[in-house]
């Protein structure tokens, strides 16, 4: 059994929550908030609740994506479902030249929202890693690339995954069963602790052309091996829920965008950053305006702002209700309605 759980394996759980949630199996059971049952919260004040739909109501709304501006949660109850055959999903990366990213890119927005729940695949533009299971003819060559994650019954799987597999000219085609804990863990190895990160990011409810035009210029400019751009789907059973019922307020479908310039050597940190800002300058007036929140950098608060639309003012009065101090402020900082009406 899963709940949706993020894309790394190394993903904390506390982070992951808290912000939202977005992973492999949001499309079919929602965001990991949209599975969160219980919380339990020690407060600004020392005093610990358990937050619930039944006790601290106003408290476990706000948690279920307002990150960790409420207190420090020591455990939470998830719900979990049953997802392939015995926990065997079938999943795994479909590459294609990055010559024919536009094409591709046209394809996938048509296709991924009219698939059923139970598949889902992140679409980004990557430098093929140098290292197995890659064929090594094709190591460190650009890519538009596609994981796909079926949970459905096997059954049905080639049904299902008959219009993936018939798309194209794949460089590749990794499809194959595995357990649903190899595919969240597949990029961790290539992903180590202590890599120099810059982050920036938007949700789009549409890939427009005008987006696409954008990927292709800066996909092309890819400054390292792992700098890349990945859109993650938030339709499906996400998009199903209102956007008042949890803090987090991005309920219209589309994705969720991430731009990432990434190196081990601190001597290109410039180079990473200049180029995932100039990527976001270029490819923002084409999003829905605001970003999750797990993608932020110190970005500024219009940016806090916009990441939970009309959701921030009521999360800044739960805010003042149980942090008016605003202790927990090493965050993408809520600030208590008080504060924020000064």
């Amino acid at each position: 059994m899963a709940t949706p759980s993020g894309f790394i394996a190394s993903t904390g759980v506390a982070d992951l929550t808290l912000g939202g949630g977005i992973g492999y199996l949001t499309r079919r059971f929602g965001l990991t908030v949209d599975n969160l049952l219980a919380a339990d919260v020690v407060l600004a004040e020392g005093t610990f609740v358990t937050a619930s739909e039944r006790s601290h109501s106003d408290l476990f709304w706000a948690l279920r994506g307002g990150g960790g501006n409420f207190g420090i949660v020591t455990s939470f109850t998830l719900r979990c479902h049953d997802i392939g055959e015995h926990g065997t999903i079938i999943g795994g990366p479909v590459l294609y030249d990055f010559a024919d990213t536009a094409d591709v890119m046209r394809w996938y927005r048509e296709l991924l929202p009219a698939l059923p729940e139970e598949l889902s695949g992140w679409i980004g533009l990557i430098t093929i890693p140098p290292a197995p299971p890659f064929p090594e003819e094709l190591w460190g060559r650009k890519s538009c690339a596609i994981v796909w994650c079926y949970t459905g019954a096997h059954d049905r799987a080639d049904e299902v995954l008959a219009p993936v597999k018939a798309y194209g000219s794949p460089l590749l085609v990794g499809l194959q069963p595995m357990p649903f804990t190899v595919l969240q863990s597949a990029f961790d190895g290539l992903y180590p602790a202590g890599l120099q990160w810059s982050w920036r990011a938007d949700f789009v409810n549409e890939i427009s052309d005008a987006a696409i035009d954008v990927h292709l210029k800066y996909g092309a400019q890819l400054p390292t091996g792992h700098s890349t751009m990945h859109m993650y789907p938030i339709d499906g059973a996400a998009s199903r829920v209102p956007a008042g019922a949890t803090a987090f307020a991005y309920r219209d479908g589309g994705w969720a965008g991430v731009i990432v310039g990434v190196d081990p050597d601190p001597a290109n940190a410039d180079l990473i950053s200049q180029w995932a800002k100039d990527y976001w300058k270029d490819l923002h007036p084409t999003s829905a305006g605001g970003a999750y929140v797990n993608f932020l950098m110190v970005e500024g608060q219009d940016r806090v702002r916009a990441a939970y639309r009309g959701n921030y003012d009521r999360l800044a009065k739960v805010k003042n209700r149980y942090d008016p101090e605003n202790i927990f402020h090493i965050n993408q900082n809520i600030q208590p309605a008080s504060r924020s009406s000064a």
